[in-house]
């Protein structure tokens, strides 16, 4: 299948990184349509500004045409006004990369018509001896932000609105006519969309809303979900002043003006209930409405299992299946059961809802869960990737209710080892809807909750068992465990915030995790050893540089991962052996770090050395910080922090896209695969004898009890996809899959970074009323300008700046990453306990200054032996 991602991806392999129209042809054997189908595809490509062409039928990447030094990229912007563009790393050339230090920088005059996070043509400059190149955007490729949500604010020229994002320097105008939406003029009655809002109580919330990319389409009704009836009083004279407002960019901005807007929703006033997530939704454009015809598709999908589906699935409606889950939720997409077999073997069952049953590939609702990616979940609502009538009912496994599943069965040995597991369709009648708290009250002997699951007690605590062993088996093959503790915000009865306090990780939670890892990973296993393309939760080892970092940085503590002397590769810059050729000055060397070994036993092994250790929180969060992101993709290069080498996402398709894909590729295997004819009618249960070979099984090997080499060191080279070289098949195309994978891999991310920035927020708004109010903290990081402190019982961080230490001045030293004052050598450095106050905060970045205390003397750090790295100093009393 042709895809603008394998015309790219072929021409980026080319030599010159350009290719000719026949040469593309002939190279990827196109025929009769196709022929056309690529044709349009190269002239979109150019339009884009994906591609550049030279002459009638040659088509390059835009930093390898020759006419320009064209750079793609994305902007960010500085609240000053300047901005940086980051190159694409497949779109700038290796001899440019090795000559480019850093970013490109764009002066304001040089923006054109760009915005903050736009994807950009940089026409670059020169670059410098240093290594760094201005440049002067040349057009706008994708829009970051066809809406932006902000302020309005009455002007004496003309209304304007200003974003909530700082990096969004420029004031939207806001033309007269344009400041009441379409909506609200004569209350036109129709609407084209529903908002589908899960909130803390679980109740669907639901809001008749606009939707700005159909606008244009006609007039719509639209209900503020926080506003309500009384939005339309504030539309009279200045009332919408100080209002955050949603607006729709009709004019991008020009050299000479600000862009132009029209205002296509009232959120309400910024401090008011409710609206925080709201401006969250709406900066990370994050998928909210659920348009008509997929709310008429979840809507018209029966609540009733026909007899003929339960005929070709395997019941397992007479045992005692359970859903564990947290106290607010009410989706609830995996089940389990832990019972033991005549040879002393554990059975695990593991049963995901069956959402690819009702959710087709192409269907309106199959369109809307790719669009969204994933679920997200706020301190007290959620926006879930299905509508409520799916999500909330039909595909989550109810207590006492018939449910669709996935089902996998394994067999583990008393060490952990699963040595055959089985995959099959299934139906389930989950016994109980249990809570983490719950079960972890049964394991901690509570007598009143034992007595209340009496029959389930059993069941629970060999679930217990089978974790611990789970887990160990993990341990011995070098998994990387960080317990690293969370912040959870707690409302009163009113919606307010009364407290922050560190999540609970007890074993219930450990348990579940223990569960679905094992069945996540025979998931994969399996797909992959039926040549099945398919999609990975990859994680890759880290890079040199990063791994480089951590360990200067954990040498101070006396630490180190153990990866021996760091390889460093000495290198000149191509501009600084020209600029110095014949000059006689010495040219400048930049050490760069070799490919270094690293295994995550290595982590492992730190983890358990600095664990109840007073430095533990500020290296456990630079060992993460050293690892990459994992992503999704359709390559197998194994997962690192699991030291897996086969991993996927199957357990939760109710809240996360690629895992519904992994079910419809499962579906396809099994009803394609020999061993699954063979068992199309539903069996009964697992059979009992440990001798038994089981219908649709599938062998796996046991790993001997040694501290031998991780699984990691050992997979298999993902380019082959194993020994074999033979195409992959499968329902879905490689290609697509490709997409599937960074769009997932995208809206994972876009769903993180709101969830963060909507925490951070809502900790500055708690700390708001404690200006002046005095904490302990820990130093956590430690910068040129400042050092940065986490208060130890609110898990809140703020700044500290440098020039507010006035009783001696200080300096940066970047080689021991310290800040020392020249007269009195006093010393801040990560890992210090410090007592501050809340000194400030900052309404417009949303950020906490802190004050050290007059009487606060940082306590000195200490290494694995004990001993201080300087001088010690009387405790703050």
């Amino acid at each position: 299948m042709l895809s603008d991602s394998t015309i790219l991806k072929h021409i980026t392999h080319q030599p010159k990184r350009s290719a000719g129209f026949k040469q593309l042809v002939r190279e990827l054997g196109l025929q009769g349509s196709a022929r056309r189908e690529l044709d349009d595809r190269l002239q979109k490509l150019v339009a884009s500004g994906q591609l550049t062409r030279s002459d009638s039928d040659h088509y390059a990447l835009p930093q390898a045409s020759s006419n320009k030094n064209l750079v793609a990229g994305r902007l960010t912007m500085h609240r000053d006004g300047f901005g940086f563009v980051i190159p694409d790393a497949n779109a700038i050339s290796p001899s440019l990369r090795s000559r480019l230090v850093g970013d490109i920088f764009i002066a304001p005059h040089q923006l054109g018509n760009a915005m903050h996070g736009d994807q950009v043509l940089v026409d670059m400059g020169a670059i410098r001896p240093d290594g760094r190149a201005e440049g002067r955007i040349v057009r706008s490729v994708e829009r970051a932000h066809s809406t932006v949500v902000g302020i309005f604010h009455y002007g004496s020229r003309h209304n304007y609105v200003k974003a909530t994002d700082s990096k969004i320097t420029q004031e939207i105008v806001i033309p007269p006519g344009m400041e009441i939406p379409l909506d609200q003029v004569g209350h036109v009655s129709s609407a084209s969309s529903v908002t589908r809002v899960a909130g803390s109580e679980g109740e669907a919330r639901q809001a008749h809303r606009t939707d700005g990319a159909k606008r244009k389409a006609g007039r719509t009704r639209s209900v503020d979900r926080v506003l309500g009836e009384e939005a339309a009083r504030r539309l009279e004279g200045s009332d919408l002043e100080g209002v955050v407002v949603d607006v729709e960019i009709v004019d991008w901005p020009t050299t000479t003006q600000n862009p132009r807007g029209r205002v296509i929703e009232i959120l309400g006033q910024e401090d008011d209930f409710g609206v925080d997530v709201e401006i969250m939704i709406r900066k990370f454009h994050l998928p909210h409405r659920f348009p008509a015809e997929v709310l008429d598709e979840a809507q018209s999908v029966p609540a009733v299992i026909p007899g003929h589906e339960l005929h070709h699935r395997r019941d397992f409606r007479h045992l005692p299946i359970v859903t564990i889950d947290g106290e607010t939720a009410r989706d609830f997409d995996d089940a389990v059961m832990v019972s033991t077999l005549p040879n002393g073997n554990f059975e695990l069952q593991v049963h995901i809802a069956d959402v690819a049953h009702y959710v087709t590939p192409g269907s309106p609702l199959d369109q809307e869960a790719r669009l969204r990616g994933t679920s997200v979940y706020f301190p007290d609502r959620a926006v879930p990737m299905l509508p409520l009538e799916l999500s909330t009912d039909i595909c989550s496994l109810r207590p006492q209710t018939d449910r669709l599943v996935m089902s996998c069965v394994m067999e583990i040995d008393p060490r952990g080892e699963i040595v055959r597991y089985e995959l099959s369709n299934g139906v389930i009648r989950s016994a109980e809807r249990m809570t983490y708290t719950a079960v972890n009250a049964v394991l901690q002997g509570n007598p009143v909750v034992r007595e209340r699951y009496a029959a389930l007690v059993p069941g629970f605590e060999l679930m217990r068992d089978l974790a611990l062993i789970l887990n160990r088996k993990r341990h011995r093959r070098g998994s990387i465990d960080f317990d690293l503790p969370e912040p959870v915000i707690e409302f009163d009865e009113l919606g307010l915030m009364k407290s922050i306090t560190r999540s609970e990780r007890n074993m219930a939670h450990r348990l579940i995790e223990e569960f679905m890892l094992a069945a996540n990973e025979c998931v994969a296993e399996y797909i992959e050893s039926k040549r099945t393309a398919s999609l990975y939760r990859v994680h890759e080892k880290p890079d040199a540089k990063r791994v480089y970092d951590f360990e200067v940085i954990a040498a101070t503590f006396g630490y180190s991962l153990g990866v021996g002397p760091l390889p460093i590769q000495r290198v000149h810059l191509k501009a600084d052996r020209r600029s110095s050729y014949g000059t006689g000055k010495r040219i400048r060397e930049i050490e760069v770090p070799k490919e270094v070994h690293i295994t995550p036993r290595m982590y492992q092994k730190l983890a358990e050395k600095i664990a109840g250790k007073p430095e533990e929180r500020i290296l456990s969060y630079l060992m993460l910080r050293s690892l990459k992101q994992a992503r999704y993709s359709e390559e197998n290069l194994g997962h690192f922090a699991l030291a897996a080498t086969s991993y996927t996402h199957f357990t939760s398709p109710i809240r996360r896209y690629p895992d519904l894909i992994v079910h419809r590729i499962l579906k396809d295997v099994l009803r394609d695969s020999a061993e699954k004819r063979e068992g199309d009618v539903a069996v009964g249960t697992w059979p009992r004898d440990g001798n038994a070979t089981t219908r649709g099984a599938a062998t796996r090997h046991s790993s001997p009890d040694t501290d031998a080499p991780s699984p990691w060191s050992k997979r298999r080279d993902p380019a082959t996809h194993g020994e074999s070289h033979d195409p992959l098949g499968g329902p879905i195309t490689l290609d697509e899959l490709h997409n599937i994978a960074e769009e997932s891999s995208q809206s994972e991310r876009r769903s993180d970074d709101a969830e963060r920035e909507l925490m951070e927020w809502k900790k500055v708004k708690f700390m708001q009323e404690r200006v002046g109010e005095d904490f302990d903290g820990l130093i956590t990081s430690v910068t040129k300008f400042g050092f940065f402190v986490e208060l130890t019982d609110l898990f809140v961080e703020g700044l500290v700046p440098l020039n507010t230490l006035h009783d001696d001045r200080y300096l940066y030293h970047e080689n021991t990453r310290q800040i020392i004052g020249q007269r009195t050598r006093k010393t801040y450095s990560m890992g210090d306990r410090i007592g501050v106050l809340v000194d400030r905060i900052d309404p417009v970045e949303k950020k906490i200054q802190f004050a050290i205390l007059d009487d606060a003397t940082p306590l000195p750090s200490r290494t694995a032996t004990g001993k201080s790295f300087r001088k010690p100093k009387p405790q703050r009393k």
